[in-house]
């Protein structure tokens, strides 16, 4: 029987934000994302967020080129995307998050 408190690890969605400080671009990428997944993965989706002014390491490790980034890393395959993530339409598209 599924445990509806804990989804099954293949049901979480697991991304990392990469921003920059709290530059008005990162701010609203934070805020953009969180508000898409609080919509559409309530539940089901892990956020982890990478200051790259504070954690150089991650951001050579990932091969970040642009700030904010979001890298989508489960489900495979992995979705990057850059920007501010304003676009919620195509955000949703890119992840290929159920409409």
């Amino acid at each position: 029987m599924e445990n509806l408190l804990h989804p099954p690890e293949d049901d979480i969605q697991r991304f990392i934000l990469f921003v920059s400080g709290m530059s008005v671009k990162s701010g609203l990428a934070i805020e953009n994302l969180r508000k898409i997944c609080d919509t559409y993965l309530a539940g089901k989706f892990e956020l982890e967020i990478i200051d790259i002014s504070r954690d150089r390491e991650q951001a050579a490790a990932y091969q970040i080129v642009g700030i904010p980034t979001l890298i989508r890393t489960n489900p495979n395959p992995p979705r990057i995307i850059l920007g501010d993530l304003s676009d919620t339409e195509k955000v949703l598209r890119l992840l290929n998050i159920g409409q």
